[in-house]
């Protein structure tokens, strides 16, 4: 496809460099747009089953939260799915459903994500991002708001969750949770971003010693607890998990010297594949492909780690050693709480 013969709604994409770094070098994520709410009522998207289809990408850890929580609850009946990825053309053109027929949604029946943003809005000037929720009845996108999302996934579609769902976001832990969230997104999710997009030094030390000092005290954290709120695994574990997971396979090429990998970390690392032995995480984990290189450059002498190795390095076997995680648990045959 060339730019000449694009349709009318397919957006090129914007660079996160050139829109969303200030004037001291330093990374500011674009907003959601796409931010109302799920619920009964005015103002509020309708919650009913079969009518949503999450669109989601294997390397993006803010969808990847979705696809997780989706699985974990039981809502595979209840919302429809499908990956995106990136395509080759004269111009970005940010996701694509490269993985379907003809490399167009079954369901959608378009080629690229921003079709249905500009669906929604024919004025949308932003990045089509992932995770977005679209509304199959309108082919419009009406929900990109990766921070609240799995919220309303763990409480608005608790009709649809399956028998014996697990209580990701239990109401007595919800204004704690709610707390850590935004820890983890300042420091951790966004704070690699942070680091990586990072346009002067300062910037960059900024986020990368914010980043280190917020593992360093969940590392700390985990000492006691098996999880991150004790013995069983809330919304913010799966919040931390799909960072952890791109850290020492994707994220290091972009994040300068390492003070430590993520399997340097005693209790994270051992953390990190307690989570993975549940289903719903490593089902939705796509190791390999996450560590797969793209460069150009795969022959001479100076390659890239993952340029060279990714094809041979057993990730799902390093993922899935043994860990002694559950002798921190007062319940250590269970990982999600049975009071739902």
């Amino acid at each position: 496809m060339t730019t000449e013969n694009l349709q009318s709604n397919v957006r090129v994409k914007s660079n996160e460099v050139e829109h969303e770094v200030n004037a001291k070098g330093t990374f500011i994520r674009q907003k959601n747009f796409f931010t109302t709410p799920f619920g009964a009522g005015d103002n509020k998207l309708p919650v009913e089953a079969g009518r949503y289809r999450l669109i989601w990408a294997k390397g993006c850890n803010w969808s990847n939260r979705a696809s997780i929580v989706r699985e974990l609850l039981g809502l595979e009946e209840a919302i429809s799915i499908n990956l995106v990825g990136h395509g080759k053309h004269e111009q970005h053109l940010g996701w694509e459903f490269v993985y379907d027929e003809n490399g167009t949604d079954s369901v959608l029946v378009v080629q690229f994500l921003s079709e249905l943003y500009a669906n929604a809005d024919p004025n949308y000037a932003g990045r089509a991002t992932v995770p977005a929720l679209v509304d199959i009845t309108t082919g419009k996108v009406v929900n990109n708001d990766y921070v609240w999302l799995t919220n309303y996934l763990e409480n608005e579609f608790a009709p649809f969750h399956k028998s014996g769902a697990p209580d990701l976001y239990p109401l007595q832990l919800r204004e704690e949770i709610n707390k850590y969230n935004d820890f983890l997104y300042d420091n951790v999710n966004n704070g690699v971003y942070k680091a990586m997009f990072a346009q002067s030094i300062e910037a960059y030390n900024d986020a990368y010693n914010h980043l280190y000092s917020a593992l360093d005290s969940i590392e700390d954290r985990l000492d006691h607890n098996r999880f991150l709120f004790g013995d069983y695994v809330t919304d913010s574990d799966v919040r931390l998990f799909v960072t952890l997971a791109r850290f020492d396979t994707y994220y290091f090429k972009y994040l300068g010297p390492l003070r430590n990998r993520i399997v340097d970390f005693k209790n994270i690392w051992g953390y990190a594949r307690d989570l993975y032995e549940i289903p719903a995480f490593k089902n939705n984990t796509y190791l390999q492909d996450m560590a797969k290189s793209h460069g150009k450059n795969k022959s001479g002498t100076f390659i890239d780690f993952n340029s060279r190795f990714w094809e041979q390095v057993d990730y799902d076997g390093l993922w899935s050693t043994p860990h002694d995680r559950q002798t921190k648990s007062t319940d250590p045959d269970n990982k999600f709480s049975p009071n739902k």
